[in-house]
């Protein structure tokens, strides 16, 4: 499809004429990805947020559910439905993506700053195959989180267009994401034996896309 045809798609659905410009122009899933990477990381100074796609992109920064609603935004103009797809951890911060399929193997976009939960390319058979390459990443310190995974939820299911072009903090979406059918990894006991991460593993935490703030480092 032409470009101007995206942009009046993505006009009618809600964005500015600017911002439609700037996701109609990122023609396939890894162009998504390419610019989400280089999208600044919200560090949510003021308190937790799960900002519209619009307001995530007046701000120019944005965290994972945010990166992956404005992903689902994009992905919607190529034509593929704009999924969720919610990760529960223990202790631990959740995560969201934003799952594609290509040729009927699943994918996945992802917003954040460390080396892991990133981008997966469209290889994997099921949703099942797609959240468990996630499983030895997900990890907080020396211990590995991941306990749940959602099945993809369709933002289309929302009863408006908030998620969109809403104003304030859009809870509606992290309820809704929590609150649907999640699928248990690992039980209690299958976790108490699960091998700590190692020095090398640990290191990795240090490298980040965008250097954290002091202050936000005093809270992790």
């Amino acid at each position: 499809m032409q470009l101007a045809p995206l942009i009046r798609l993505a006009e009618r659905r809600g964005l500015s004429r600017a911002h439609a410009k700037t996701l109609a122009k990122l023609r396939t899933p890894r162009a998504i990805q390419d610019y989400l990477c280089k999208l600044p990381q919200n560090f949510e100074p003021k308190g937790d947020t799960v900002r519209s796609v619009c307001a995530a992109l007046d701000a120019n920064c944005a965290h994972c559910i945010e990166g992956a609603m404005i992903a689902a935004f994009a992905l919607w103009l190529q034509g593929h439905p704009p999924l969720l797809l919610d990760f529960c951890a223990h202790q631990d911060m959740d995560h969201v993506i934003a799952p594609f399929k290509v040729r009927g193997k699943w994918g996945a976009i992802s917003k954040t700053n460390y080396t892991c939960l990133r981008w997966r390319d469209p290889v994997y058979k099921s949703v099942r195959e797609l959240a468990m390459s996630y499983f030895h990443e997900y990890a907080k310190g020396p211990r590995k989180t991941l306990r749940s995974y959602s099945v993809p939820y369709d933002l289309r299911k929302l009863k408006d267009n908030g998620w969109i072009n809403g104003e304030g903090n859009r809870w509606e979406v992290s309820i809704r994401i929590t609150e649907i059918r999640h699928t248990e990894i690992v039980n209690d006991r299958e976790a108490r034996a699960l091998r700590p991460r190692d020095a090398v593993e640990l290191s990795s935490d240090k490298l980040t896309s965008f250097p954290i703030p002091a202050w936000k480092r005093r809270r992790l």
